[in-house]
């Protein structure tokens, strides 16, 4: 196997790794390329790094606005007996702002004093090495971007209408249903409907599967198992003998 090929098996990178395999480099020497001049870095390199940054820099604002409106809400509830939804009012904006974002932990630069302890953080700052990021969060952002080749889409990308967020005609519920069935190739000791279940809850606010509390909505998650579920007989599957 190629070198790049054992990267696949990461789930989390940090960003450094991930600028490197954005264009097609393996990440063998990303602990030095900070250290090198502009024009011995990949090429590339820059360009990749900056706009991961910034994606990163949306996840941590759309956390941040959407706890915003979530509090706001439950405070105005306990006040008013018909009070406004934010999340839902603003939801264009939200899923705006999410799309733009790749998921992950930014952590900002710390800083030392003069004997070198760690007294902070230095507030605007990215730490390129402990900032981590998801794989396939940088994957769908990617594609977004208009990227559908290169090390982190090692197939040919088909392009199937009814997954694309931004396709008129786009059901979250479909897409919820196809990707649980993609996801779910092994249910373990779990029946194939309980594993099904399980990762629709835990991706039911990418689908908007959830309530104004942030919860699943347990008629929702039970119509797309219900689609995604190859197991029509139900029960675990056998033990072999």
């Amino acid at each position: 196997m190629d070198e790049l090929d054992y990267w696949r098996l990461c789930e989390e990178l940090n960003i450094v790794q991930a600028a490197f395999l954005v264009v097609g480099e393996a990440p063998t020497q990303a602990e030095y390329v900070e250290q090198w001049d502009m024009e011995t870095r990949p090429t590339g390199y820059e360009a990749a790094k900056t706009a991961i940054c910034g994606a990163l820099k949306n996840f941590v604002l759309y956390k941040k606005e959407l706890a915003g409106f979530e509090s706001q809400n439950n405070h105005w509830r306990e006040e008013y007996l018909h009070a406004p939804d934010l999340v839902s009012e603003n939801d264009g904006y939200l899923t705006a702002l999410y799309r733009r974002s790749i998921e992950g932990n930014l952590v900002p630069k710390t800083e030392y004093d003069f004997n070198g302890n760690p007294v902070g953080w230095l507030q605007g700052t990215i730490d390129l090495y402990a900032s981590t990021i998801n794989v396939e969060s940088l994957r769908q952002w990617l594609v977004l971007k208009g990227f559908s080749t290169g090390f982190f889409f090692p197939d040919p990308v088909t392009t199937l209408d009814f997954l694309d967020r931004l396709n008129s005609r786009y059901a979250p519920k479909l897409a919820a249903a196809v990707n649980a069935w993609q996801a779910v190739t092994d249910p373990g000791r779990k029946s194939p409907k309980q594993a099904l279940d399980k990762w629709l809850r835990e991706h039911a606010a990418e689908y908007g599967l959830t309530n104004d509390e942030g919860k699943p909505i347990e008629t929702a998650i039970e119509e797309c198992s219900k689609v995604a579920n190859w197991n029509q007989t139900g029960g675990a599957p056998k033990t072999p003998t």
